[in-house]
């Protein structure tokens, strides 16, 4: 070696030992040939017992996932990690912070640099401290951070980000699941109570808790209430989204289990809704993260979905319905249609005065006859779905009372309306049914209202509300039986007086054993239980002849009509057999 070439050696050794920055090399196994003071000083509080010998087995505990990440790095050169948060064992001065980096030299040799950040993350955690301890960033009822501190921090990831920082981060946007009905059931206050505990739920499942930890190029996360029922979690520091999915898992488990309120139990589970970070401002990550929360519910709550873009399109599309239907309500472009209910005689005649259901439909300006299926989801989602079931339910008993003035015998003896669970939920809705019948002239005993097997089988203030519509003399039916959660052991449960056969069950009645022993047995159990029966979506002469044979009391279906507007259907009436 050339006297110059030696100097030049001996220079860097000195300046490797005595740099402030730990420094290591290791062969692409692991196994360290070189390390200067500062990385063992570093390094040796995380070692298995002061073993300073293999990378991997260093950060065993605290990266383990390093050898795999290496392995990743196929170039023959080039980053591996970057400013990878290590919380070392506490020493004397408390926790110690570490910044690990690696990089491949070449394709068999690793450089490793570790920086004690302990005293940065420090800072970085009291300016944050200090920023949420104000109360215009900390929500009043959880103490959590609220939405201008989510937005502070949301806005000072995405600069980092522009300043060219690789870590990930995920946006969790959660809401409760059917909190408004904690609310008009339990209270205000109650659900206040509620809410306390959910929070705390999510700081439990977040270590350490949220509101503690710096959000930051390093790692991190935050738990923020933005308004009523809605949490939001930030989490930065992410290599994947499915990470994020895991903690998602995480907090519907845990915030899903059981509250005990006022000697109550109580159940309030929540829909989570995923954006992952991609240079978005806040408000668009929070909207994406909202749509896909909102995805969530649709597909029944309590679950985690992944923002797609498509996801955008569909929420744009529901918004304009939304504002549509509300002019729709407001200028008189909905309107009822009625399919004929006719009773299955025993003599093999057909009654076609039985009843009818009442059915919404809505003219569009532009569009023409919008099917149910495009709105009224959208309807239930955006609030909307009360008043549309209540101008069905007032205008399909005015059209009633009108048939009976005009048609006389021939008029039908029953009006079936389906109910929704919004519906349901007021407390006080009973006394809205009450007030439409004595609006309109209605006999309570010709109303039947009907509601789902799925909803009056899981719900008990459901119940309730069907107990107090009984007791206006109201008869009650339950609708689409066999695609929900009852069974007929527990059919004697449930305060209804017709049991309605889904139509799945009718359509393979002529050709499936099975689905005809099904339609049996419901039939035998209603009887038993002083309940009529209704099959439904008849469509064949051979399907009427099977559930007449199995002793239906009545069926509905295209056999017999469509539905049909309240002039065609007294036309409909008036025609011998309505034919």
């Amino acid at each position: 070696m050339a006297h110059d070439d030696k100097l030049a050696y001996e220079a860097l050794v000195q300046f490797m030992y005595r740099t402030p920055i730990g420094l290591l090399q290791a062969d692409i196994g692991g196994a360290i040939d070189m390390l200067n003071p500062m990385a063992a000083q570093l390094l040796m509080p995380l070692a298995p017992e002061g073993a300073l010998d293999n990378l991997y087995a260093i950060f065993a505990a605290t990266a383990p996932d390093l050898r795999a990440a290496v392995a990743r790095c196929t170039e023959p050169s080039g980053a591996v990690v970057e400013g990878l948060r290590i919380d070392a064992p506490p020493g004397r001065d408390g926790p110690q912070v570490l910044s690990l980096s690696v990089m491949k030299i070449d394709r068999n040799r690793l450089m490793a640099t570790i920086n004690d950040i302990t005293l940065e993350a420090r800072r970085e955690q009291e300016r944050l401290a200090s920023r949420l301890s104000s109360a215009t960033r900390t929500d009043a009822l959880t103490r959590m951070p609220n939405r201008a501190a989510l937005h502070e921090e949301l806005r000072a990831i995405l600069e980092r980000r522009k300043a060219g920082s690789r870590a990930g981060f995920a946006v969790l946007f959660m809401n409760c699941d059917r909190f408004r009905q904690v609310n008009d059931t339990l209270g205000q206050a109650m659900g206040d109570q509620l809410l306390v505990l959910v929070a705390e739920r999510i700081r439990n499942v977040l270590r350490p808790p949220s509101d503690r930890i710096t959000v930051g190029e390093r790692g991190g996360q935050l738990a923020a209430r933005i308004g009523g029922d809605e949490f939001v979690v930030v989490l930065d520091g992410l290599r994947r989204v499915e990470d994020a999915e895991s903690v998602a898992a995480r907090l519907i488990g845990a915030i899903g289990r059981a509250y005990h309120l006022q000697g109550q139990d109580v159940i309030c589970n929540v829909s989570v809704g995923i954006a992952w970070g991609d240079g978005h401002e806040p408000d668009a990550l929070l909207r994406d993260a909202g749509i896909a929360m909102l995805e969530a519910k649709r597909a029944g709550g309590a679950r985690v979905v992944r923002f797609a873009a498509e996801m955008r399109e569909r929420a744009a599309r529901r918004n304009d319905i939304e504002l549509e239907l509300r002019q729709a309500l407001q200028n008189g472009q909905l309107f009822v249609v009625y399919q004929p209910v006719v009773a299955l005689c025993a003599d093999g005649g057909t009654d076609h005065s039985a009843g009818v259901e009442a059915l919404v439909r809505w003219r569009h300006p532009v569009r023409g006859i919008v099917p149910p299926f495009e709105f009224i989801g959208v309807a239930e989602e955006c609030g909307l779905i009360c008043a549309l079931g209540d101008f069905v339910l007032e205008r399909a008993c005015r059209d009633f009372v009108h048939w009976q003035g005009e048609l006389g015998d021939l008029a039908p003896r029953l009006l079936a309306v389906n109910l929704s669970r919004a519906q349901l939920g007021q407390q006080d809705w009973a006394g809205t049914v009450a007030r439409i019948l004595a609006k309109t002239g209605m006999e309570a005993q010709r109303l039947q209202l009907e509601v789902t097997e799925s909803l009056a089988a899981q719900d008990t203030d459901v119940q309730q509300r069907l107990h107090e519509l009984k007791a206006l003399g109201i008869t009650l039916a339950l609708d689409d039986f066999g695609t929900g959660y009852s069974s007929l052991a527990s059919l004697h449960l449930l305060p209804v007086d017709t049991v309605k056969i889904d139509r799945s069950f009718v359509s393979q009645s002529e050709t499936s054993h099975h689905h005809r022993v099904l339609i049996e047995a419901t039939v035998k159990v209603a009887q038993s239980l002083g309940m009529s029966t209704v099959a439904e979506g008849i469509e064949t002469a051979a399907q009427a002849t099977v559930v007449r044979t199995l002793q239906c009391d009545k069926g509905q279906g295209y056999l017999y009509a469509r539905p049909l507007p309240s002039e065609d259907l007294a036309a409909w009436l008036r025609r011998p057999g309505g034919a």
